[in-house]
Formats: C-alpha cells, structure tokens, sequence
C-alpha cells in the first residue's frame, strides 16, 4: 500500500479503505501540487467503501491533474466502487483501466 514513483513521469498510489485512503490522497494532492508535474495511476483493488469525502478528494486531485496537463487513471474498480461512480456519475469523468499493468503501459505510450 502506498504511494510510490513508478517512473520519473507517474506517480502509483496503492489505496485501501479509510483511514488510510483519506491520508494517502491527502498526501498525494500535497506532493503533487509542491513537485514536478507527473501522471497519477490509482490502484482500487484494495478499496471496498467511497464515501463522499473521499470522492471529493478524488475530484480535487482530477482537477490539479487537469490544471497541470496531466493524466489521472483510476484501475481496477471492484463492482462496488464502480456503482459508486456509475450512481454518482462520475464515471464519466474520470479515465479507467482494467489493470494496473495495462494502464501503466498506456501512460508510458502517451508520453513523449
């Protein structure tokens, strides 16, 4: 669990369920904004519950991607986490991938 630099270009944030994903997002929104601009890829499967303060967080680490030009990616929802964001219709706002290891691999290939 946890965040690391998967390269010099992304950032890999392994979340599980509060407490700690409000920590980790909380610390991932803080690194971000103070560093070098990079792709952010978030690994759910250890995520079993959203709740609204979370989904904020969520929301609010999108938008500093978008203000940098960066890219966000969301992997491997369970079924209940992709309700969650089907209901609340997110799901159109945010950029999902079935694998961690396909979305790397996109995030690789996009970047010049």
């Amino acid at each position: 669990m946890g965040i690391q630099e998967w390269s010099d270009q992304i950032v890999l944030a392994d979340l599980a369920d509060d407490p700690l994903m409000a920590d980790e997002l909380d610390l991932l929104i803080e690194q971000l904004a103070a560093g070098r601009p990079r792709d952010v890829l978030i690994d759910l499967r250890g995520v079993t519950f959203l709740n609204s303060s979370n989904l904020a967080r969520l929301l609010r680490l999108r938008k500093g991607q978008q203000d940098r030009h960066r890219r966000l990616r969301l992997c491997e929802p369970s079924d209940a986490i992709w309700s969650v964001f089907m209901v609340t219709g997110l799901d159109a706002l945010f950029e999902f991938a079935t694998s961690v290891t396909t979305a790397l691999a996109e995030l690789q290939m996009d970047r010049p």
